[in-house]
């Protein structure tokens, strides 16, 4: 239970940054994705249902605070937080690198994906122009901030997996 309500708090935690704090530190309205951030590490930290239902629920809130489609994102981000956690059992968590890498190419991913769905099917055929300006430095942006806000997020589960034995502990 005290998981669940960490996770939830966590959700609400990086939406409302999401929506506030990366709108004040966007440079050249080019923002950080600190949802992909959250996702990809709970799915690598603890495994493919965890990553996804991470994934849906942050992608659920994100489409009502941000988007007009509702389900678009959360279907994205469950792929994302679904397909990071296939690592699960071949990840060090104290090793930053395989966060980094994952978090860069979900990260591009979702923005090709986004550029696919959003721009493409309407016409807008600029594709190196949207990777160079927007996708790109999205990325760049977001691998910053993952390398500031990983270790915060692997602290909180290392302290939620040492609650969760100590409560199974406790009754044997």
């Amino acid at each position: 239970m005290k998981r669940k309500i960490t996770m939830a708090a966590l959700i609400l935690l990086f939406i409302i940054l999401q929506s506030t704090l990366c709108q004040e530190i966007a440079i050249a309205s080019v923002k950080p994705n600190l949802l992909i951030i959250l996702i990809v590490s709970f799915g690598l930290m603890r495994g493919r249902r965890s990553g996804m239902m991470i994934g849906f629920f942050c992608g659920l809130l994100a489409d009502l605070f941000f988007e007009s489609i509702i389900g678009f994102n959360a279907l994205i981000y469950l792929w994302v937080g679904y397909l990071s956690g296939y690592f699960y059992r071949i990840f060090y968590d104290d090793d930053i690198k395989t966060p980094l890498f994952l978090i860069s190419v979900s990260d591009l991913a979702y923005g090709i994906i986004h550029y696919c769905f959003r721009f493409l099917m309407r016409g807008r055929v600029q594709f190196f122009t949207y990777l160079g300006r927007i996708i790109l430095p999205e990325v760049f942006y977001t691998l910053i901030l993952t390398i500031l806000c990983y270790r915060i997020l692997y602290t909180i589960n290392q302290r939620l997996s040492l609650s969760d034995n100590r409560g199974v502990d406790y009754f044997v």
